[in-house]
């Protein structure tokens, strides 16, 4: 069932395939593949929060890329959908993916048919960008961060394209609760009346799931889409992390390959981001921390300031809370993707187009036009959210200026009269659509984009769209769709963060609120028509098998781009201490739920990243004498902690955490540490391991208890069934 509708087709072919089985037939051939893009665990700002003091300084959960190839019968078409454990995809980035791509497979991936989408963590490194604006609070570009991205996408497109079979894609949507909030129902309650009636809530909790598999009905793969930000963990997070959209793909990924090391099955699981903008995971809502007492509504301020405005929960902190939310979407994901029942069977498809948005002519009404403007982002944009709130004076729902910050705004780049004009009722902050120096400082050509699979229909936009924006696109698609010749079964979903990056996307009503969606909408009140606009000439090309224009070519600064981050200088043991050395040992026995921490003599983590490997990996004894991996730094149980104990000696340690399961085995464990040092002459980076003693964990009195009552339950069903054995007799 896909929103209430089943296709007669699709219905017929679910009842023969369950009847006489689905071997052998095929719509689709599919391919998944993972791959690593943990950028640098140090010294390096994460992107989101655009909190200079929020730097990375270890690993909770790698980053992955996780890519679903498919193609028709023929081979003809192809799709390339990739969910990426990124903040969200920038231009530099696509563009090279691209290039890497068109070398590797001779044009057939391009820019129309591979789609890259973020899933919005803000616990990932930043300074991927091309545009100043977004590479502020890293010191600007870091091609660590960039590199690791580019090349790990790339391998996941290489390992879906190398796995690809003959397979079967199914659909179904469900609702999920208690998993989301509005971060800014002022603004909500903004758009029309007869508007948000037809809706039960003020954001999306539908899930849509893809479920893979292939003709012998082996399950492959899954995409979910679902709208919540990933900013459970908080802006004083500094570990690596996918947040809850991270952990739900964890969780899957365990399930489906039992057995394997993160990163390491067959079965790829991607929790992929939607209409997201005004969308928060903190479902206890904003308070004030100093009182506890609700924020005000329309300012997110207590006692006139932001930053004691914060939005929490579900859980007791960040980790329970991101475990939580993380975890719901699993459960639901995961019931979905076993009771699909409907089945794709259409066409592959796909409709690209870069436009311009800073000169786009809106069609308001049958007799008014209006244009969109330059990029500028307004005063609310630098209050932040109640998810991280920003600083000094500034607060939400800001529509007058402030004289003083003017000035400043001014000395960069004074706003025109038309611009002015134009962004109405936004005051402007930063006129960053009219800064160049020392490259422009956010995009005005911007990717859309349209992916077809059957009756399913990813529209991929190059931002934030608010809840309402997100299906105001989708029911103007779905309608058009269905006017051009489309199945009345269509559905879209939005696919946010794909492709680029251009802030938000309000509705016009949303707009005139201005808080932080709203103040970040930066090419005016009618950049959501706008888009709709541009979505729909990609709608009814599609329906009509003609090609569009490719548009202005995105510009690509990569040989202008600055970094201000200092690099590695040299790393430094103490006197009588090798790298790998161990400060602080194990215990000699820990019980299930106990927590070991140790630590080693280490080097900086930037020397290598470990791109698919690990910085620690927990080791338990096999019978035989040899050691098992049982948990590296990808995995939630545990976290890798690097910090300094000299800047001037070049001195650190690796602090090694690893929360042991309720159920964990019971035996022999140690802990090893990998690394790489840098050399104070010639600079030579040379790798490095350490090993703890060994420890043991103690058998669970739980798993004992329920050992017993398994044996008592197995002894009682033999008598019972040697009875009715007898009396058969």
């Amino acid at each position: 069932m896909v929103d209430g509708r089943v296709s007669w087709k699709s219905s017929f072919a679910f009842l023969v395939c369950f009847v006489v089985g689905c071997h052998g037939v095929a719509h689709y051939y599919i391919g998944t593949g993972i791959a690593d893009v943990t950028g640098p665990a140090a010294e390096v700002d994460m992107m989101g929060y655009a909190n200079p003091a929020q730097t990375s300084h270890g690993i909770h959960l790698r980053q992955y890329s996780r890519a679903f190839i498919i193609a028709d019968t023929a081979k003809k078409s192809r799709v390339v959908f990739v969910n990426v454990d990124a903040c969200m995809i920038s231009e530099i980035l696509k563009i090279q993916v691209v290039q890497k791509l068109q070398t590797l497979y001779h044009g057939l991936y391009n820019d129309s048919n591979v789609c890259l989408s973020g899933i919005h963590t803000h616990s990932g490194p930043g300074g991927f960008h091309q545009y100043v604006l977004f590479d502020v609070t890293s010191l600007g570009f870091v091609k660590e961060s960039l590199d690791s991205l580019v090349n790990g996408i790339v391998k996941s497109i290489q390992n879906a394209h190398n796995n690809m079979v003959a397979g079967n894609i199914y659909i179904n949507t469900g609702e999920l609760l208690d998993s989301n909030i509005n971060r800014s129902p002022s603004a909500y309650l903004n758009n029309p009346a007869e508007e948000k009636a037809r809706y039960k809530y003020n954001v999306d909790k539908n899930m849509t799931v893809l479920k893979f598999v292939d003709e012998n009905a082996k399950p492959l793969g899954m995409i979910s889409w679902f709208a919540v930000h990933c900013t459970s963990m908080n802006n004083t997070n500094g570990y690596i992390s996918g947040d809850n959209k991270g952990y739900a793909a964890q969780l899957f990924e365990r399930e489906m390959n039992p057995g394997s090391l993160p990163g390491e099955g067959k079965f790829v699981a991607a929790f992929a981001q939607s209409n997201e903008g005004d969308v928060s995971p903190n479902t206890k809502g904003p308070h004030c921390i100093n009182t506890g007492k609700p924020c005000d509504i329309l300012t997110s301020t207590c006692e006139g300031k932001n930053e004691l405005c914060i939005a929490s929960g579900p859980g007791r902190d960040m980790y329970e809370s991101t475990k939580i939310i993380g975890g719901n979407q699993f459960k639901k994901a995961k019931e979905l993707f076993h009771s699909a029942s409907t089945l794709l069977t259409g066409p592959v498809d796909y409709r690209h187009q870069f436009v311009n948005m800073s000169i786009q002519i809106v069609q308001v009404n049958a007799t008014h036009n209006a244009t969109t403007c330059p990029p500028a982002m307004g005063y609310s944009f630098a209050a932040g959210t109640t998810d991280g709130p920003g600083m000094f004076d500034f607060t939400q729902g800001s529509t007058t200026s402030n004289p003083f910050w003017n000035v400043i705004r001014d000395f960069l780049s004074k706003p025109t009269p038309q611009q002015i004009k134009c962004q109405h009722p936004k005051p402007i902050l930063l006129n960053t659509g009219e800064i160049s120096f020392p490259y422009p400082w956010q995009p005005s050509v911007v990717p859309t984009q349209i992916l077809r699979i059957g009756e399913l229909m990813i529209l991929a936009v190059p931002g934030e769209f608010s809840t309402m924006s997100g299906r105001r696109l989708r029911n103007a698609i779905t309608e058009i769709a269905i006017q051009h010749g489309f199945p009345s079964n269509t559905t879209t979903v939005v696919a946010g963060l794909s492709n680029a990056y251009a802030d938000y996307i309000a509705t016009y009503e949303e707009y005139q609120i201005q808080r932080y969606e709203g103040a970040s909408t930066i090419f005016g009140p009618h950049t959501l028509q706008a888009y709709i606009q541009k979505f729909k000439t990609l709608t009814v090309a599609m329906a009509r098998g003609s090609p569009v224009p490719v548009g202005p070519s995105p510009p690509n600064f990569m040989k202008e781009l600055f970094s201000f981050l200092p690099p590695v200088l040299f790393d430094h043991a103490p006197m009588g201490q090798n790298f790998g050395d161990v400060v602080k040992k194990p215990n000699p026995k820990y019980m299930p739920g106990g927590t070991v921490e140790v630590s080693f003599i280490s080097a900086n983590p930037r020397n290598n990243l470990m791109s698919g490997k690990s910085f620690l990996t927990v080791e338990m004894k096999q019978s035989d004498g040899s050691w098992k991996t049982m948990f590296t730094d990808a995995d939630w149980e545990t976290s890798y902690h690097w910090e300094r104990t000299s800047t001037i000696l070049g001195e650190s340690i690796s602090v090694i955490t690893w929360n042991i399961p309720d159920q964990q085995m019971p035996g022999t464990y140690r802990i090893r540490h990998f690394g790489s040092s840098k050399s104070m002459i010639g600079g030579s980076i040379t790798p490095f391991e350490g090993s703890t003693d060994i420890f043991q964990v103690a058998a669970s009195p739980l798993s004992e208890k329920k050992g017993i009552q398994s044996y008592l339950k197995f002894l009682k069903h033999v008598k019972m069934q040697s009875e009715l054995n007898e009396n058969v007799a």
